[in-house]
Formats: structure tokens, C-alpha cells, sequence
């Protein structure tokens, strides 16, 4: 990957990485519930998902996904059931007690979660089809690099959406403060299903 090359895809990086989608609603709501540091797993988690994602799809095994009807469509019914499970989860939580605490969403979920996630793969499609430099280096390389490159452009960028919900935290004390903020944090992720139906 040439100098302008890997310009243009961080670029590319920070604009998918930064903007709303069920990831970093997801990031938003963890950092209300338990802070920029305590939260910190489940954005290390989306972001390495990502890159690992990235890396598969560059290297080509997820062609052998991408190509089969069958697993696509499962991966969205899949995808689908478990942003509805998460949103009533959110959405039915009361006061940010401990309880709620201990069942926030960490690394393996959110690294896990990339992969139902409509928003990644149109990402880590339109990427490796449009960045990955298919003339230069082992397959191996480049889409470790393309990989590697999507985490250090992605960690700032969702961190802003995790340091977000942590800063509105404070205003969460009180009951039906912290009920109004889940229901509408779990509406929005409820909504973003729209995603995978067209």
C-alpha cells in the first residue's frame, strides 16, 4: 500500500469508524452505564472485531461467506434476534445500579458482535474492494495491514462515542433520568435493524 493509498484509507477509516451505527450505540450506552474506563474492553472489543474482520475478508475468507446465500441470510436473521435482545435489554434497564453494571456488554461481545453487524461488513467489503492493493506484498501483509491500519484510525474515533455516554452519566443518578436514557438508547439500537431489511 502506497503512502496515498494508506492516506485515503484512514481517511475512509475515521469517517465509517465515526459516524452512528449499532456498534457505537452500543459504545455510547456502555459508557453511560460504566464509564470511559470500565468500558474500555468493549471499545478495544468493536474495534479489534473490525480489524480482525478486515483482515479475514482481505486475506479471502470472507468470500467463502459472502458468496454463500445461506450464511448471509443467517447472519442477518442472527444479527437481527440479537440487536433485539440487546435493545430490550437497554431499553427495559432501570438506574445504572450494580447489577446493571455487572452485565454491561465487554471485549468478546462487541468483537463478536462485528460480525452480525450489517454496518462491518459493508465497511470491510467496501474497504478491501476499494483500498487493498492487490500488486504489492503477500496476501498475508496487506490484509494485516489494511487490518491494522482500520484499529489505530478506529480507536479515537469510537472512543468518542464511548467517552459520550460517560459524559452524561452524571445525569443518570436518578431513576427516571437513567429509564429515559435506556429507553431511548434502546430504541435507537432497535431501530438501526433497519439496516439489514432492504
Amino acid at each position: 500500500m502506497t503512502i496515498e493509498q494508506a492516506a485515503a484509507f484512514l481517511l475512509f477509516a475515521v469517517v465509517v469508524s465515526g459516524t452512528p451505527g449499532p456498534s457505537n450505540l452500543i459504545l455510547t450506552s456502555t459508557g453511560a452505564t460504566v464509564g470511559v474506563r470500565r468500558g474500555l474492553p468493549a471499545l478495544f472489543g468493536q474495534v479489534a472485531g473490525m480489524g480482525f474482520m478486515l483482515f479475514v475478508i482481505g486475506f479471502g475468507l470472507g468470500s467463502l461467506i459472502l458468496e454463500n446465500a445461506l450464511a448471509v441470510e443467517v447472519l442477518k436473521w442472527f444479527g437481527i434476534g440479537f440487536l433485539l435482545w440487546l435493545s430490550w435489554k437497554i431499553a427495559t434497564a432501570g438506574q445504572h445500579t450494580q447489577a446493571t453494571k455487572e452485565t454491561r456488554v465487554g471485549f468478546w461481545h462487541l468483537a463478536a458482535f462485528q460480525w452480525v453487524n450489517p454496518k462491518s461488513w459493508i465497511v470491510c467489503t467496501s474497504a478491501v474492494g476499494s483500498y487493498l492493493s492487490t500488486t504489492t506484498g503477500s496476501a498475508f501483509a496487506r490484509s494485516a495491514s489494511i487490518g491494522l491500519l482500520f484499529i489505530l484510525a478506529a480507536l479515537p474515533c469510537c472512543a468518542v462515542w464511548l467517552i459520550a455516554g460517560a459524559s452524561v452519566q452524571r445525569m443518570l443518578r436518578g431513576e427516571r433520568a437513567a429509564r429515559a436514557f435506556n429507553l431511548l438508547m434502546g430504541g435507537l439500537l432497535a431501530c438501526s435493524v433497519l439496516l439489514f431489511l432492504h
